[in-house]
C-alpha cells in the first residue's frame, strides 16, 4: 500500500486537482472505501480546498489503513465491545508503541471517526466500532463569554485519547536577540525573519514568492521606515485555507529582502534550473522543501544553545505585536483583530493563546522589550487600524 499524490494530469471537469492524495493498494487499484470517502470530504463537501490539507488528510488516513493491512485487519471487522475493535486497537498502538502525541493522534483519530461515521451513512457498515460519551463544554471566558451558553454539553467518541494541556512555546527577548544576532546562513536569516517578524507559517514563508520583494526606497508613497503592507494570494503561494490575506512587512525586512534578490539570491539561482518562483532558495537553487525548514530550525538551535522551532517564531510574533499594539497609544483598531488578520486565524479563539501568554510575561520583561527589541516586530512605527 502506498500513498501517492497526484501530478497535474489528474484532471476532473477540466480542473487539475496535482497534490490530491490517493491511496494505492499492492494490486494498484485505490483502496476503497478510504479513497472515495478522501473525493467526498476534501472535494465534493468542498470543506478543504488547500492542497497543504489534501495531504494531512491523506497522510492521517494512510496511517490507519496501512495499520490494518499490516495486521491483517479489517476496516469494517465488528467487535462485540468497542474496547476490543480495530480503531481500539489502532489507537493503543499509535499511543503505545509509536507514543504519539495525543493531539497528533486525536487529529488521525477525528478524521477516521469521520470515515466511519460517512461509510454508516451509506449502509457500508452496520455499526460504528465506537461508543459516545457526552461531555460538558468548557465555558469561555473573556471576549466571547456573553455568547456561551451555561452547563452546554455534547457527545464524544469514546476512542478520542485525553489531552494534556501544552503550553505555548515562543522565545523570550533574549533568545530572539542571540538568533538575530547569529552569523547564519542568508536564506536562513529571511525565513527567520519572514516568520518572526511576519507571522508567517513555515509553508508560507518558504514559499513566498519574489515577485513581492522591491526597493522600498524607490516606491513612491511610502515614507522611510513605516510597516509596508503586502497581500498574500494563494495562487502565489502556499496559504493554509487558501485564503488571501495581508501582512505588514517592516522597512527595514523589506530592504534586506531585496538586498537578498540582487547578490544571494542571483548566486543561488544560478545553481538551479532557475524556475523557481519562491524569494529563498537552497544552496542548490530550489525552494525549501517541508522537512527542510525543520533543519533550519536545528542550525538555529546548534548555534544559539536553546530550542528553537519554527512555530515558535510565529507564536512570538503574535505575542509580542498584541502586546505592543494593547500598549500603543497611537493604534486605534482592535489590537486582537489585527493580529487574528495578520496570522490568518480562522477563529479568534486562537489568538486569544497570546493574552494569556502576555499574563505570563514579567513586567520588567516586557518593559525592557520595548526598548530593546520592538524594532524586531514594529518597525519603529505603529500600523494603522
Amino acid at each position: 500500500m502506498r500513498l501517492v499524490l497526484a501530478t497535474k494530469d489528474l484532471t476532473v471537469a477540466g480542473r487539475s486537482f496535482e497534490g490530491f492524495p490517493l491511496l494505492v493498494g499492492s494490486d494498484g487499484w485505490p483502496v476503497e472505501p478510504a479513497q472515495s470517502f478522501l473525493w467526498h470530504i476534501l472535494v465534493e463537501s468542498g470543506e478543504a480546498l488547500s492542497v497543504l490539507t489534501w495531504e494531512a488528510y491523506g497522510r492521517r488516513l494512510f496511517d490507519y489503513f496501512a495499520f490494518l493491512e499490516a495486521n491483517g485487519l479489517a476496516w469494517n471487522e465488528e467487535s462485540q465491545a468497542d474496547g476490543l475493535s480495530v480503531l481500539s486497537r489502532y489507537r493503543d498502538w499509535s499511543s503505545g508503541e509509536l507514543e504519539l502525541d495525543p493531539s497528533t493522534l486525536n487529529k488521525r483519530l477525528n478524521l477516521i471517526v469521520r470515515f466511519y461515521q460517512w461509510a454508516k451513512q451509506r449502509d457500508l457498515i452496520a455499526v460504528l466500532p465506537f461508543g459516545e460519551r457526552r461531555v460538558r463544554a468548557t465555558p469561555h471566558s473573556g471576549f466571547l463569554s456573553h455568547v456561551a451558553r451555561p452547563n452546554a454539553a455534547s457527545t464524544k467518541p469514546s476512542v478520542m485519547v485525553r489531552e494534556r494541556k501544552r503550553l505555548t512555546k515562543f522565545l523570550t527577548k533574549d533568545q530572539a536577540k542571540v538568533c538575530l544576532a547569529l552569523d547564519a546562513d542568508p536564506s536562513h536569516r529571511i525565513l527567520f525573519h519572514l516568520m518572526v517578524r511576519t507571522g508567517l507559517r513555515s509553508c508560507e514563508a518558504r514559499t513566498f514568492p519574489l515577485k513581492y520583494i522591491f526597493n522600498p526606497r524607490l516606491k513612491k508613497g511610502l515614507r522611510l521606515g513605516q510597516m509596508i503592507s503586502v497581500a498574500l494570494e494563494p495562487s502565489d503561494m502556499h496559504l493554509k485555507y487558501n485564503r488571501p490575506r495581508t501582512i505588514d512587512v517592516p522597512w527595514s525586512l523589506m530592504e534586506e529582502m531585496w538586498s537578498y534578490t540582487l547578490h544571494k539570491r542571483e548566486v543561488r539561482k544560478a545553481t538551479g534550473n532557475g524556475r523557481t518562483t519562491a524569494l529563498v532558495l537552497t544552496k542548490e537553487g530550489r525552494q525549501y522543501a517541508k522537512d527542510s525548514i525543520v533543519d533550519v530550525m536545528k542550525a538555529y538551535e546548534r548555534k544559539c544553545g536553546f530550542y528553537v522551532r519554527a512555530h515558535m517564531l510565529r507564536h512570538t510574533y503574535g505575542t509580542y505585536t498584541l502586546l505592543a499594539l494593547r500598549k500603543s497609544r497611537d493604534f486605534k483598531g482592535e489590537p486582537l483583530l489585527y493580529v487574528r488578520d495578520r496570522m490568518g486565524h480562522s477563529d479568534i479563539q486562537t489568538t486569544m493563546v497570546y493574552l494569556h501568554l502576555i499574563n505570563q510575561l514579567e513586567a520588567q520583561s516586557v518593559l525592557a522589550h520595548e526598548d530593546e527589541i520592538d524594532m524586531m516586530f514594529m518597525a519603529g512605527s505603529t500600523p494603522s487600524a
